[in-house]
């Protein structure tokens, strides 16, 4: 199998980590992959925050709602949708931005940090590394606008965790391809057979991994996603002067 494939398809998300420091050269290598990644329009609307200072990691592992891997991992970046920079850009040229005020917007700079979030999790692990995104910062992301000193129209979308794996994690079986791939269009006809063996799957996984208290993925799924899941991401953005054409 080609190397770049099987990095991909051996994805686990790790969260028990060294406190062992990563090297700037390696840091750099990593970083340079989302820099380099591609963006809509060519509008560069990503920007990295690199958080290597204990006590701002201990913070931030806080306000993703208490994730001691932020804490102990000695790198944390933040991928932020960054239209200031475009802004800035067209002031220069006596012109005014109002992208930021449409959700389309938000819709783009969001698949934007994903591509680069994946690149820096591919590299990362090239490197051979450990690493785990990190959706949890916007659980309060006001406190993470502050304390990272972003700017208006930016927004934290998310982050990852980098560092030298302590005990390594077990990787996760998938729904069924079924589930996943559609050939032509969007097929539904047997989803609830292949999710309902998926649950029996899953529970079976955390059983022989040691998790006697492992759910299904649809139970776990419903912890999530029967409420409004980071109700605080709406207001932020508004206050950071995005808008969702109304």
């Amino acid at each position: 199998m080609n190397s770049i494939i099987k990095n991909f398809t051996s994805h686990k998300s790790e969260r028990s980590f060294k406190e062992q420091p990563v090297d700037d050269e390696v840091l750099n290598r990593i970083i340079s992959t989302a820099y380099h990644a591609p963006t809509s329009v060519n509008s560069q609307q990503v920007s990295v925050i690199v958080t290597r200072n204990a006590e701002k990691r201990a913070k931030i592992a806080e306000i993703a709602g208490g994730q001691p891997w932020i804490a102990k991992a000695p790198v944390f970046i933040t991928f932020v949708l960054d239209m200031h920079k475009s802004y800035t850009g067209m002031a220069a040229v006596n012109q005014t931005q109002i992208a930021h005020q449409s959700i389309e917007s938000i819709v783009s700079g969001s698949t934007d940090v994903g591509i680069a979030l994946g690149s820096v999790m591919a590299a990362a692990r090239a490197e051979g590394l450990g690493i785990v995104p990190i959706g949890g910062i916007r659980r309060d992301p006001q406190a993470l606008i502050s304390l990272l000193e972003l700017p208006e129209l930016t927004f934290p979308v998310a982050g990852v965790v980098i560092g030298h794996v302590d005990q390594p994690s077990h990787m996760k079986p998938r729904l069924p391809m079924e589930t996943f791939r559609h050939e032509e269009a969007y097929r539904s006809a047997g989803m609830e057979e292949q999710i309902a063996r998926y649950n029996d799957v899953m529970v079976q996984h955390w059983k022989e991994t040691g998790r006697s208290d492992g759910e299904s993925w649809s139970e776990s799924v419903s912890g999530y996603y029967k409420n409004i899941y980071f109700p605080e991401v709406l207001p932020a953005l508004k206050k950071q002067g995005f808008g969702t054409d109304k």
